[in-house]
């Protein structure tokens, strides 16, 4: 597997991925409106310029055999000493072979060069990647409930990870 960083130009693979992995992550979690709504405001073109041209944003696309199979972005210098993980999915058939270790492993490395001493991230509390995340070192460090607009809220745990 190879990972390498994604640019504005990778916006249609990125968004391609996110629609085949969102719908099998969250459909049992989130009503059909709300994933809509949070897939518009996530995942547009707009939405993608403005987290790389202005929130600072970095994305990292995983490919094996020329076929994506995950992506991540996180942002360096989030609080100080802190990487944040905003994201990262690989599409289902992916999971279990080492696609998502091997982001989180790049991200903690980048973090680590660039003087960070921590990763956090935030994630449904009732998303299946919550087991994925303590087996891969992170640390429940407390809940959020997120008003994103509409009437609809994201009900995430923070977790957090030393490095």
């Amino acid at each position: 597997m190879e990972i390498r960083k994604a640019g504005l130009d990778d916006f249609k693979t990125i968004n391609d991925l996110a629609l085949k992995t969102w719908y099998d992550t969250y459909t049992s979690i989130l009503s059909p409106e709300q994933l809509e709504y949070m897939l518009k405001e996530m995942y547009s073109l707009e939405a993608f310029t403005e987290q790389i041209a202005v929130k600072g944003h970095h994305f990292l696309l995983l490919s094996e055999n020329d076929k994506y199979l995950g992506f991540a972005s996180y942002e360096l210098n989030y609080t100080s000493g802190t990487t944040k993980l905003h994201k990262l999915y690989v599409l289902p058939e992916t999971q279990g072979r080492g696609a998502g270790r091997l982001l989180i492993t790049t991200i903690e490395g980048l973090a680590k060069k660039n003087g960070n001493n921590k990763v956090s991230l935030n994630v449904n509390r009732y998303n299946d990647a919550v087991k994925f995340y303590l087996k891969n070192g992170f640390e429940k460090a407390g809940e959020e409930d997120v008003n994103i607009g509409n009437g609809y809220l994201m009900e995430d745990f923070i977790m957090e990870k030393g490095l």
